[in-house]
């Protein structure tokens, strides 16, 4: 606070000042020093010494020049006017009376104008400080006669450092992970993060306290189960969501918080999406951040916002419901499934699962053909489709016996590789845009890809066997595919043969 420490050095203390902005910012706490700052004996750049008879005596709450008034109890005309009766008395000791009005926004109108007559003509020795976390229910004409400063909300890294110095100071053993998740919690307020704290010391008294105890006191889930639930939704699989959500409800994860940290996590998700340099926006480290930007490429922002908007409905709709745990699988359902809605996000969302059941060769039948060629849209062609989205009536056809595959199938597959990309389904399509082509041994299709979601996820044998099918319908041979991973572009060109420059330079040759 520059500006009230160089009034007080010069010595122009004005007569009102408001203080603005979210609990537990500071706003009272400064009040109290300024009013120490102004009375002490030996102020020392305009702070209070804190030693001197009357710095004590503020400090104890039995001070006569500080009179703290709370609004939300004392708003009544009668209260105020006692004020206007007190403020005729100069202070029997110091320079200032100092009345600290907190929550001021609860007075009521009478009171307002009460106060209103000795703010336009108050003694030389009175200062008004009000604080208010809700300023526009402030009169205009209040707002006018004061100095107004806004509190801002404490930054996580501030507030992890208070707390570390105070578990210093008191000797208890706190993970710094744990510190920030609280900090996180609290939400820029230093008195929350302080409570918070309080608590999950008082929980696992005589333990260090490590993040995943924070988590279980406060009811949390960690960053990785919001994750997997994303990748299961992205896949639209409902019955892993629900069994997800189910072992959230039995470790006894509180709901609402785990509504508003989704949510939180898919902004995190958005920003991810539409920028590259995020790393001074979202607080996280530097692991997770580089997983956040691997799953940001796994849906389109439309999509992401329209989990966004769910899970904003949801938060609050969940607040004061008594079967919480109901609507928020009603909120998973709709992003799995989003047939269930009729706005133009979720049709855009219908449309883009149409297209990739298409690019992937699920085929329409007839009834369906016929809906779309006589107009009847969307709405007809999945009225034609059945629930599964395979076409009804279709006869599945016997895949032929193919032969194995040689070098130059592999080729083969190298060269087609862009349209064979095409034809593949998210979550696989998105990763294998970014997969390398080699030469294993046996005459085998290499892939090789960087360590993280798309090696974890190609590792399960369900999805190889996919794209080992997708690319032998795609040359009539049958290829197989053995799967490396590497740590980046570096080890990859040390240790491998990019088959897709080869073909590059033999196709330049022939030309």
């Amino acid at each position: 606070m520059t500006t009230l420490k160089n009034q007080i050095r010069a010595e122009r203390i004005g007569h009102a000042y408001l203080f603005c902005g979210t609990r537990g910012t500071g706003k009272t706490t400064i009040a109290k020093i300024f009013a120490k700052a102004v009375n002490c004996e030996n102020p020392q750049d305009g702070n209070p010494c804190g030693e001197c008879a009357t710095c004590k005596a503020i400090a104890a709450g039995v001070s006569m020049n500080v009179i703290e008034i709370d609004a939300a109890s004392n708003n009544g005309v009668d209260n105020i006017r006692e004020i206007v009766d007190e403020v005729s008395y100069s202070p029997a000791e110091g320079k200032y009376k100092v009345y600290i009005i907190d929550e001021v926004h609860m007075l009521s109108i009478g009171a307002f104008n009460a106060l209103l007559k000795t703010l336009e003509e108050p003694p030389s020795y009175v200062i008004f400080i009000l604080a208010t976390t809700e300023v526009h229910k402030i009169p205009i004409t209040i707002l006018s006669r004061c100095q107004r400063y806004d509190f801002k909300r404490i930054t996580i890294d501030t507030i992890a450092d208070r707390m570390r110095e105070l578990v210093d100071i008191e000797q208890v053993a706190v993970e710094d992970k744990a510190l920030r998740y609280i900090a996180k919690t609290a939400d820029g307020s230093m008195r929350d993060a302080l409570s918070l704290l309080d608590q999950c010391i008082a929980f696992h008294f005589g333990q260090e306290l490590t993040y995943d105890k924070v988590l279980d006191v406060l009811g949390a889930v960690d960053t990785g189960v919001f994750s997997t639930l994303l990748r299961n939704v992205l896949e639209r699989n409902v019955l892993d969501c629900i069994e997800l959500l189910e072992d959230i409800v039995m470790q006894g994860r509180e709901l609402t918080q785990f509504v508003s940290d989704f949510t939180w996590y898919l902004r995190n998700l958005l920003l991810a999406a539409t920028s590259d340099d995020i790393e001074d926006v979202i607080d996280m480290s530097s692991e997770n951040l580089a997983r956040l930007k691997e799953e940001a490429k796994l849906a389109d922002m439309n999509t992401i916002m329209r989990y966004i908007r769910i899970f904003s409905e949801l938060s609050g709709q969940i607040r004061y419901a008594s079967q919480k745990r109901i609507l928020i699988e009603i909120a998973i359902i709709k992003l799995c499934k989003p047939s269930m809605e009729a706005d133009a996000g979720s049709v855009l969302e219908r449309v883009r699962e149409l297209e990739d059941k298409l690019e992937s060769g699920v085929l329409m039948s007839a009834d369906a053909a016929a809906a779309l060629q006589n107009g009847g849209g969307l709405q007809g062609v999945a009225g034609a489709l059945n629930g599964s989205g395979s076409p009804s009536g279709t006869a599945v056809k016997t895949k032929p016996e193919l032969p194995k595959a040689i070098p130059e199938d592999v080729k083969e597959v190298v060269g087609r590789w862009a349209g064979i990309v095409n034809e593949l389904e998210q979550p696989m399509k998105q990763y294998m845009k970014s997969a390398r082509l080699s030469l294993g041994g046996d005459n085998k299709l290499m892939m090789v890809l960087e360590d993280g979601l798309s090696s974890d996820y190609m590792k399960i044998p369900e999805n190889k066997e996919r794209l080992e099918a997708v690319i032998s319908n795609s040359i009539g041979k049958e290829v197989e595919v053995t799967l490396q991973t590497v740590g980046g572009e570096r080890e990859f060109r040390q240790n491998y043969v990019d088959l897709s420059q080869i073909i590059h330079m033999e196709i330049e040759e022939e030309e």
